[in-house]
Formats: C-alpha cells, structure tokens, sequence
C-alpha cells in the first residue's frame, strides 16, 4: 500500500496469505504516572495495526529519556509499555533508547494480516454506517490534566480509555466486514473523517447527538481548557466540513486531538447489530453509531 490514502500503517505483502503491517509511534507524557503513560504510549501506537484491520505480533521500544529523571521512571514506563503488548498478545522485543531533554516514549508494532482482509480508509461506500469505538474528549481532559483541573474520577475515566486496546474492535470489524476504517487520534474526529472521505471520494455526515463524549469534557470545554491542537484543525479542514447547530463546545470537541482514540468504522447497516453483539462482550470500549457515508456533496465532512 502507498501514501494515497493517509492510512495508519504500511502493508507489504509477503505471501499469497499473509502481509505484514509496519506502524511507529510515540510521544511526550500526558499523566504524571510514567506506568500509566507506558500503557498510553504503547495503546496508541498498537492502534494502527487495529486499524488496519491486523493482529499485532512484534514490537520494538522507542525511548528519549533525560539524565536528569531516575531510571525508576524509566522502568516503570517500560513496565507500562510492556504490560499493552502483552494483552495484546505481541512479543517486546527490545528496542533503542537515546538521551532527550524530555522524555518521550512509543512503540514500532509489526503485525500481520491476510492480504484480502486489510481494512484501509478508502473503502467506505455511499449508505454504509459510522460506528466510532471509543469516547471524545482525551486531548482536552490532557490539557486540563497538565493545569491540575481534573478531579479522580475524570482522570481515571480517562485513562481507562486511553489505556483500552481497539483489539476487539478489529477482531469485530472483521467478523462483519467492515469496508473501510481509521483510528482517531491527532487530527481530531472530523479530521480523521475528512481523510476517510477523501481517500475514499464520499462524503460523511457526522450526528452530533450520537457522538460518545466522555463525562465532563464539555464543562472543561466550555472554561476554554482547549489544546492547542484542536485551533489547528480547524484551520487544517477550513471550506471543507459543514457544521449546522453545532454547539461551541462541541466544535472544540469534535475538533480535539486524541490520545489513543477509538476506531471508526464503516460498515453496511445490515452489519451493524452483529457488530454490535461481538463488540459488547469487551466492557471498556462503549461504540456507538455517529453518522453515515453518502455520495460526493458541497462538504466531505457535514456536522449536523
């Protein structure tokens, strides 16, 4: 697969049955916790094999680390990184470590997949469903984080999604057949959407009453805790998306960066209700049907 349609991974094809799907990813602390961060990190970097539709095998350490922080910090963010990979079922295989003013951490995660089962971001098809896996709101509730804003129980909301693999969600999609899918991370829920569309020359219509928001990150939005992220989005997608009766504090929202976001998933409507079913025996995942794919229009992406 080549650059065309800005999808999560590479796939290279190694046999009539298998491809191997390569991604890397990593980033600077968003918790004060370094274990938690590690299983962030390391979330997020296995999402793009997910979304591509794989099955994560091996990964490797990508490590900055400062002289002037304890190597405990440094083990617990390993221990952090590692304890995703194995519930993700992949060999930690090492990796390399080079000395930063700050510390940052990810992974590079091969995975696998059949050849004729890679699920790219331009497959969607005019009719087909939206289902997002996971709740806004983690690049805004980061922000806040860094100030000292979030009560206990946000910031473990939070984390929880943020730490919670899409694994099941891939393993979902493949059993109904997905025809195209993204995770959604940095660029937001309609910049990810506005790449989907794209690659896959349809238009998306988003609901914004359907869209999961994690509870509490519309007050923290409307206090006008928004990263810095989000003002470049929007600029980013400026004339190309649509909003009709959109709040202020969900435009911020629907713009918001997210660390180790959800999936979204296109799929026939006829599939969705199997989704569903398979999907819901995973507890922290709480998916929900966000919007639909229609032929070319004025906008690619459409909030309504």
């Amino acid at each position: 697969m080549g650059f065309s349609g800005s999808d999560d991974a590479a796939v290279y094809r190694i046999s009539h049955d298998t491809a191997i799907i390569q991604t890397l990813d990593f980033f600077t602390p968003v918790v004060d916790d370094p274990f938690v961060f590690g299983q962030i990190a390391a979330a997020n970097a296995l999402s793009d094999v997910y979304a591509m539709g794989g099955t994560p095998v091996l990964a490797l350490n990508i490590v900055c680390f400062p002289k002037c922080l304890e190597l405990d910090v440094l083990k617990d963010i390993l221990l952090g990184g590692a304890d995703r990979v194995k519930e993700a079922g992949a060999l930690l295989a090492g990796g390399h470590t080079i000395q930063d003013d700050e510390p940052k951490y990810g992974l590079s995660v091969m995975g696998t997949v059949h050849p004729d089962r890679v699920v790219t971001n331009c497959g969607a098809k005019p009719g087909d469903m939206l289902v997002l896996t996971k709740p806004l709101g983690t690049g805004i509730i980061n922000t806040a984080i860094k100030a000292d804003m979030v009560d206990p129980e946000l910031y473990k909301r939070a984390v929880a999604v943020m730490t919670a693999l899409n694994s099941h969600a891939a393993y979902a999609m493949q059993q109904v057949g997905a025809t195209g899918c993204t995770d959604i991370t940095g660029f937001g829920l309609v910049g990810h959407c506005l790449e989907m569309a794209n690659a896959s020359k349809v238009s998306i219509e988003l609901w914004k009453d359907k869209i999961p928001v994690l509870e509490g990150t519309r007050e923290l939005a409307q206090m006008g805790i928004i990263p810095a992220g989000a003002y470049s989005n929007k600029s980013y997608v400026k004339g190309k998306v649509g909003l009709t009766g959109v709040e202020a504090d969900m435009e911020d929202i629907i713009f918001d960066p997210q660390t180790s976001g959800g999936l979204l998933i296109s799929m026939p409507q006829s599939r969705i209700e199997d989704f569903m079913d398979v999907v819901s025996e995973e507890k922290t995942l709480k998916c929900a049907v966000v919007g639909r794919v229609k032929e070319t229009a004025r906008f690619s992406v459409e909030v309504v």
